[in-house]
């Protein structure tokens, strides 16, 4: 497959017509969103594996947001972590202690989609319900800039990692990847 041209260089405050509700709606009432660009990108390349084939983003700058859940005493604790591609979230240690459960487990598709009226593939670490835990690794914070979902599967945006860490509830992981 030959690669696609990927332009991030449209504020992604002047198109908000690629993202999702409730990102477009985050980036107005944030004060690093002047750093975020957004490019629209084939929804059917928007799973990592075909999204850094098709347009040659580098594995260790495509960052992955997963929603992770469990419960205690009846009632449900969600956390989004934030990973680079080249790693996968310590579901089962370093997640399941951040949200002080027995078992945590990836949610449903339709569950992560509902819960965060975002498309699933393009579930971003932007605009995430309140209340949820956003887990950002270490390693993310210091990869320069990353891409990361729109909330939508036909774009992407990018931003500088460590911006991640700057975001309402975001916690700094270290080792939340392996």
């Amino acid at each position: 497959m030959t690669s696609a041209a990927l332009d991030l260089h449209r504020p992604a405050l002047s198109r908000s017509d690629l993202l999702a509700t409730p990102v477009a709606d985050a980036l107005h009432g944030w004060e690093h969103a002047g750093g975020v660009a957004v490019a629209p990108i084939d929804p059917d390349l928007a799973d990592t594996a075909a999204f850094v084939e098709a347009y040659g983003v580098p594995l260790e700058r495509s960052a992955n947001c997963v929603v992770v859940g469990g419960r205690r005493d009846g009632v449900e604790r969600i956390a989004a972590c934030v990973v680079l591609a080249t790693t996968r979230a310590d579901v089962n240690g370093v997640v399941r202690r951040a949200l002080d459960v027995r078992k945590a487990s990836f949610l449903p598709m339709e569950r992560a989609v509902e819960l965060t009226s975002m498309e699933y593939g393009g579930i971003t670490p932007i605009g995430l319900p309140a209340g949820w835990l956003l887990l950002v690794d270490a390693a993310v914070t210091v990869a320069g800039e990353v891409v990361v979902g729109s909330g939508l599967r036909r774009s992407k945006i990018q931003l500088p990692g460590s911006d991640l860490a700057l975001l309402p509830g975001a916690s700094v992981v270290d080792g939340l990847a392996r």
